[in-house]
């Protein structure tokens, strides 16, 4: 999806009425920042002297805030109070239901700091401030401030990536009557099928920890049904988890070649999973969990009816059935940052250590018709070099072990660097391996401009292994027009390439590069998505059948 057809009469209505009105260039250069800044008082003590003395936390505050302010006097338009108008404020009972610490809890600054966190991952809420404003004889008084985005989008999308276009109509609400709760129903149209869906999301049912989610997709070859229930760690002191998650899906598997289909056949899918997990919450700075459970996974593979490219020879039908434990060591390590990812937003970078990893055994005496040791291990570490550097790295494993043999075997890693060597100018380069052995025929390993080769088409190479660079050099503005968006551009270079001979033959052209320039928008007003991405990117290399320019548009959830 890339720009809702709601978002650009929004912005088109605000810019005739904006150039209309007397000092519009003093508007169209505006250097205020949308995020929260609530100032903790001066003559409240710190943090760990109140600790120390065992203070309670007292009253709390709840300051759900609209999308506009209409104390600014740059935002007393008749639109913007039309659109407050419209917009349904968050209640204050879906952010209450947030919070982890209640009155009468012990007062414990990390708790403030993961509620903000938490906050802020919500889909309705633009950004969140949750301070101490008062204490006396040994009570705190908390102050939570939250500032809504416009997030009913009832209307139209296109996007193009890759040389291949994709649109939607949609209605969809996230934050459904204030609630936080989500309905959607949309159609929509990409290269791989056309569907309508139906969706159902409450994450706090009835003013509990627990989620709840519902979908059905009615889709041109084949249709979806999903049904999960989960109690989730839903904070580093979480004690315990649940999780029931059911699953249907039909659809046509299409393999690619050098950007074009090659043979396609269905698969039929159903899954179903029975967890839970428990947790001592966190000590000395790490939390430890436990999980457990059973799992089912059923693939049946048949014949795509009607299609031009049948496969010569389906794929073996796949079922795995098998109980799993599993771990998550997670260090409570987080910084709060500004644009690096998004613009104009409060940003939670993780600069600690998560280790994580499952085993399980599929046999048929679970129902399934193979047996195999089924192995997953992650591992991901934030490292802060100094004041204006970050590494992040990440290392993932997948795989089953068949009679001695590593099948499914999947091996990525990965590293993203960031260097500000201007206030406003950021460096940023990521580079991502991955190694594959033994692939089951219904995946692929592909590279393309759906997945960071810009300048070439989508699913262009395919092979056992991969490799992509990119460098980027981000700029941000203080530059704010019509008060909707944050502006910001980018330089950028892509370089990658895959090797070895995949499922369905070979298709490395070898190294491929290409470089670009583009523009970011910052959504400050709308859930529907952080960046909007409008992008020029030319292909070095002199390939048959590959444009000399390609034109992207995509709205994604970061720069």
């Amino acid at each position: 999806m890339t720009l809702s057809i709601n978002s650009r009469v929004l912005a088109l209505t605000v810019l005739a009425v904006t150039i209309a009105e007397p000092g519009f260039a003093a508007k169209f250069t505006d250097q205020e920042h949308t995020r929260i800044e609530e100032p903790r008082p001066a003559d409240l003590p710190s943090d760990a002297a109140m600790e120390a003395a065992g203070a309670a936390i007292g009253a709390i505050d709840i300051d759900t805030r609209n999308i506009f302010d209409e104390s600014d006097p740059r935002e007393q338009t008749g639109l913007f109070r039309l659109a407050d108008r419209l917009h349904v404020r968050t209640k204050r009972s879906a952010i209450r239901a947030q919070l982890l610490f209640a009155s009468g809890q012990k007062y414990r600054a990390r708790k403030l700091a993961e509620t903000e966190r938490a906050l802020r991952l919500l889909p309705y809420v633009y950004d969140a401030r949750v301070v101490p404003v008062r204490y006396a004889n040994g009570v705190v008084d908390i102050k939570v401030i939250t500032k809504d985005v416009w997030t009913l989008s009832p209307g139209i999308s296109f996007g193009r990536a890759g040389g291949t276009n994709s649109s939607s109509f949609n209605l969809q609400d996230t934050n459904f009557l204030g609630l936080g709760k989500t309905v959607q129903l949309s159609h929509s149209s990409t290269v791989d099928r056309t569907s309508d869906t139906l969706a159902l999301t409450d994450p706090n049912v009835m003013g509990s920890r627990w989620t709840s989610a519902l979908t059905y997709v009615d889709s041109s070859d084949g249709d979806q049904r999903s049904l999960q229930v989960i109690r989730p760690f839903y904070s580093l002191d979480a004690p315990w988890s649940t999780k029931i998650i059911g699953l249907s899906y039909d659809r046509t598997v299409s393999r690619y070649n050098l950007g074009n289909i090659v043979d396609q056949f269905n698969d039929n899918e159903s899954s179903y999973e029975l967890s839970g997990g428990v947790s001592n919450g966190l000590i000395d700075g790490w939390t430890k969990r436990w999980t457990f459970g059973m799992r089912y996974d059923k693939n049946i593979f048949v014949p795509t009816p009607g299609t031009s490219t049948p496969a010569a020879q389906l794929p073996a039908d796949r079922i795995l059935s098998y109980p799993f434990v599993g771990f998550d060591f997670l260090q409570d390590n987080y910084k709060k940052v500004g644009d690096e990812n998004e613009i104009g937003r409060t940003e939670d970078l993780y600069f600690g250590t998560e280790v994580s990893g499952e085993v399980g055994y599929s046999s048929d005496s679970f129902g399934a018709n193979l047996d195999a040791v089924m192995l997953t291990a992650k591992v991901v570490r934030g490292f802060e070099l100094d004041e204006l550097q970050q590494l992040f790295v990440t290392s993932m494993f997948s795989s089953r072990v068949e009679d001695g043999r590593a099948r499914n075997l999947i091996s990525n890693s990965g590293a993203t660097y960031y260097w500000r060597w201007r206030p406003d100018w950021l460096f940023y380069s990521s580079l991502s391996a991955t190694v594959t052995d033994a692939l089951d025929p219904d995946m692929q390993l592909l590279l393309g401009g759906d997945n960071g080769l810009r300048g070439y088409p989508l699913r262009y190479e395919s092979g056992t292994s991969r490799a992509l660079l990119t460098v980027e050099q981000r700029f941000f503005t203080d530059w704010y027009p019509f008060r909707l968006a944050r502006v910001g551009g980018a330089i950028f270079g892509d370089m990658g390439r895959t090797w070895g001979r995949g499922t369905i033959g070979n298709s490395d052209p070898g190294l491929l590069r290409d470089v670009g320039f583009g523009l970011r928008l910052g959504n400050t007003r709308s859930g529907l998505g952080n960046v909007l991405h409008i992008d020029l990117a030319f292909p070095l290399n002199n390939l048959a059948g590959i444009n000399h320019v390609q034109f992207l548009v995509q709205t994604m959830q970061s720069f």
